[in-house]
């Protein structure tokens, strides 16, 4: 089982938001910036508008398993922040790694 290694302080998120570029579509909105280790690094945010507690853990919990499981495309060496927008809330895993794996088309 392959572990991601996500990032843990608000500097760091800071850092990837202000210096970093974005991609977007209806549901994600992945922003990135090139880190000088040999591993990407990722962060997921999901604000209060997508809905209570249940919810929101559960869209994290989908976006952690669909990057644990493509680990393989993430190629290079990034910090990625994973921000839901409010539309991702009734989705299935299947529609969330769709989206995931479209994002990262464009990034990688």
């Amino acid at each position: 089982m392959k572990i991601l290694t996500t990032l843990k302080k608000n500097k760091e998120y800071r850092t990837v938001y202000s210096r970093g570029k974005s991609v977007a579509d209806r549901h994600l909105v992945i922003y990135f910036l090139a880190n000088n280790l040999e591993f990407c690094r990722f962060g997921f945010t999901v604000s209060k508008k997508v809905g209570n507690a249940v919810t929101r853990n559960r869209i994290k919990r989908l976006l952690k398993e669909a990057c644990r499981l493509n680990s393989t495309s993430f190629t290079g060496s990034f910090d990625l922040v994973l921000v839901a927008r409010r539309s991702i809330a009734g989705l299935e895993y299947k529609q969330v790694e769709e989206s995931l794996l479209k994002l990262l088309r464009k990034i990688f």
